[in-house]
């Protein structure tokens, strides 16, 4: 049996709290404003996007989009329609009917609500319906608040990754893996359903 390749389709994704707009210059100041903030946060990142890193992580994300690699997302928050921040899908495998969701960052007055999980309803399902049989999510090991988001999303722990990764700032780091499967989308997409409607 042959199973039709993944395409990740690359157009903007709404539902009642964000709209996730694909990277292009006209976003440029607005992405910048909303990842220019809490640096400490950016000390566990892979990659810095804060400050005067801004500019060549803008450029790196453009790259990537160029060549099929990622795909990047402005996060506009419905209610004020400001950005406030970013997300994408990484590691994409056509082939494989497999991608990652991540480079994830959120002002920190967007933390919390329902911006995240909106944000991950919209990833997965567009991620489903385009072909994905295993969809991703990885953070670092020293992060636990990151993968407890991860868990209350439904995904499934994975173990770790040691010795996976460099932050920008050179430490070496382990990945905790999680990812979730296509005959997990259902279940994980009610939790979803569910955290979302209780937001009104």
């Amino acid at each position: 049996m042959t199973l039709r390749p993944m395409v990740l389709t690359i157009a903007p994704l709404a539902n009642a709290f964000v709209r996730l707009e694909p990277f292009e210059a006209s976003l440029e100041a607005e992405v910048r404003a909303a990842l220019d903030c809490d640096p400490e946060a950016w000390d566990i990142m892979v990659g810095a996007a804060c400050g005067e890193h801004f500019d060549g992580w803008w450029r790196s994300a453009l790259a990537a989009m160029t060549d099929g690699s990622r795909v990047a997302y402005a996060v506009r928050r419905l209610s004020d329609g400001a950005v406030v921040g970013t997300t994408s899908f990484y590691e994409i495998k056509p082939a494989y009917r497999r991608c990652e969701i991540g480079s994830t960052f959120y002002r920190p007055e967007a933390r919390g609500g329902p911006v995240n999980p909106a944000c991950k309803r919209l990833l997965l399902a567009h991620a489903f319906d385009e072909g994905a049989v295993r969809v991703e999510i990885i953070t670092d090991a020293i992060n636990p608040g990151s993968q407890a988001a991860i868990r209350k999303l439904g995904a499934r722990d994975e173990g770790v990754l040691r010795k996976h990764k460099i932050t920008w700032r050179g430490r070496i780091r382990d990945t905790a893996q999680f990812a979730i499967l296509d005959e997990d989308w259902p279940e994980v997409r009610a939790r979803l359903d569910a955290r979302l409607a209780a937001f009104g």
